[in-house]
């Protein structure tokens, strides 16, 4: 299977937050696909990220991870998603605030000369992220679980990206009126 990263794979809204969504269906792991457990796919992310992502202007050009520092990287994304995941789900706990705060300090002290790497661009994305001071407009999509920043003015955004998943929702929604069911 062919694989790519589109814009609709940079809708989280900060680097953090994309990095983070790097693992599709993380909520099955029967079907859960880790986009980083490729090297080349993780490579192909810095261009991605510096096209598409939300933050490519903070962080200029990023460099791919050097490969000391990639299961690093992973550990960093983990510890994003389940800090903000259960920020959004009103189930935060100091220790998951704990571990993400020591893998940004261990991405960090790693990184040395490489502030343009993926790792340390990650790592600053997550700590502006938590310095935000509207920590309500983070969400999680309702359809494919991504984790995401709504901008819009009145707070009513609810999927990652309209064009995929709000559009997979509504047509759900249409045929099973169409078929009389009403569904969830």
């Amino acid at each position: 299977m062919t694989f790519s990263w589109t814009p609709h794979r940079f809708s989280g809204g900060a680097l953090a937050l994309d990095v983070a969504n790097s693992v599709v269906l993380r909520d099955d792991p029967a079907r859960r696909i880790d986009r980083f457990a490729d090297p080349a796919a993780m490579d192909a992310f810095c261009a991605g990220a510096s096209t598409y992502g939300a933050e490519r202007d903070l962080f200029d050009a990023l460099a791919p991870v050097h490969d000391d520092a990639r299961s690093g990287l992973v550990a960093l994304r983990e510890a994003i998603d389940a800090h903000f995941r259960a920020e959004i789900e009103g189930t935060a706990r100091p220790d998951l605030l704990a571990d993400l705060l020591e893998a940004i300090a261990a991405t960090l002290r790693r990184s040395g000369t490489h502030p343009q790497a993926l790792d340390t661009a990650t790592a600053r994305s997550a700590l502006m992220l938590l310095a935000q001071p509207q920590p309500d407009r983070l969400k999680i999509c309702p359809n494919c679980r991504w984790l995401f920043i709504d901008r819009s003015r009145n707070r009513s955004r609810a999927w990652c990206d309209m064009a995929v998943c709000g559009n997979r929702v509504k047509a759900n929604r249409h045929y099973r009126r169409r078929r009389g069911d009403p569904g969830p």
